[in-house]
């Protein structure tokens, strides 16, 4: 398992954040099961560990869900990319989204 790419040597606090990219929108798609729920906790937490831009929304409308593409749930979303489907995604994984657009 990779470490967090976010945080590289000598680097701050301030640094990583101004690597962020601002404004993300990122969505937790899913019909509001118990994964779905530990999903959207997983990301606010990496989304508040990190200090990054984002406001997270929950999308449980099965036909929005399906515009999509997506199939199995949970699923996140990161500005109108599918990151993940079918599974919790790893902090680190989420941690690595949140820093590609910057």
């Amino acid at each position: 398992t990779p470490l967090l790419p976010l945080q590289r040597i000598g680097e701050g606090e301030g640094n990583r954040q101004q690597r962020m990219k601002k404004n993300m929108n990122i969505k937790i798609l899913g019909p509001g099961c118990k994964k779905c729920d530990q999903t959207a906790a997983r990301v606010a937490e990496v989304v508040e560990a990190c200090g990054a831009d984002a406001e997270i929304e929950k999308v449980t409308d099965m036909m929005a869900i399906a515009g999509f593409g997506v199939m199995a749930t949970p699923a996140v979303v990161v500005d109108g990319e599918v990151k993940c489907a079918g599974k919790i995604p790893e902090r680190d994984e989420i941690a690595v989204w949140l820093g590609e657009n910057n």
